[in-house]
């Protein structure tokens, strides 16, 4: 069982947006707000909203800003039932993998030590090329001695879909996540889960190939 990050494990959306507009006003010298973001900030890459504001240079900018801002950003947290699920998961003698833009310096103080021990194996930002190119997960499942048919995905972007299509491994979308249920229906999403207490075990019960999209609204565990 594979999983990304924010929007999925954790709840970092009030986080990312005020690491966003941290950077760009330390850029460009004026007070920048989270109204001043387009609606799409948290699904588009960081260096395209950062130049669309203005700010020269976004890459190195975020070289040297990115990971102090986001560091002392307050609204991280675990969504509710996540700990739970991955607890499950591994009761049922699953492996479970974390793939994510995420560096890997971050993860300790993204995540509380008793998550990042429910995970078997984590690729990381610097790891394998980023999503939407599929080899973060070829990289965890070959870490896992996993074959693609016998792992499911979770993902709250259209990313992280193309990633799963690409890699051959079947996908469930995070409704809860960044890119929120709709977008992920419209984009043929297999399975829309509603609420981050469905991580579990049956996820891959509920993923069977060439199911029409549909929301998920009963427990998975």
């Amino acid at each position: 069982m594979l999983f990304d990050l924010d929007g999925v494990l954790l709840d970092s959306r009030d986080a990312m947006l005020a690491t966003l507009v941290g950077v760009a006003t330390a850029s460009l010298g004026r007070r920048i707000t989270v109204a001043e973001l387009p609606p799409d900030a948290l699904t588009t890459p960081r260096v395209e909203v950062l130049a669309a504001l203005g700010v020269a240079d976004p890459d190195g900018l975020c070289e040297v800003w990115w990971d102090p801002a986001l560091a002392t950003a307050s609204g991280t947290t675990l969504f509710p039932g996540v700990m739970e699920g991955l607890m499950a998961i591994k009761d049922a003698g699953m492996a479970t993998g974390l793939v994510t833009l995420q560096t890997r310096a971050r993860l300790p103080w993204l995540l509380p030590p008793a998550v990042l021990d429910l995970l078997d194996v984590t690729v990381c930002r610097e790891d394998a090329e980023p999503k939407p190119a599929p080899d973060g997960i070829f990289l965890a499942l070959a870490r896992l001695a996993a074959a693609p048919h016998d792992a499911v995905f979770v993902g709250d972007t259209l990313t992280d879909r193309t990633a799963a299509f690409e890699a051959d491994v079947a996908f469930a979308g995070a409704g809860w996540g960044y890119a929120g249920p709709d977008a992920l229906a419209a984009a043929g999403c297999p399975v829309v889960l509603t609420d981050p207490a469905q991580i579990g075990p049956g996820l891959l019960d509920l993923v069977p190939a060439g199911r029409a999209p549909q929301r998920v609204s009963a427990a998975a565990r």
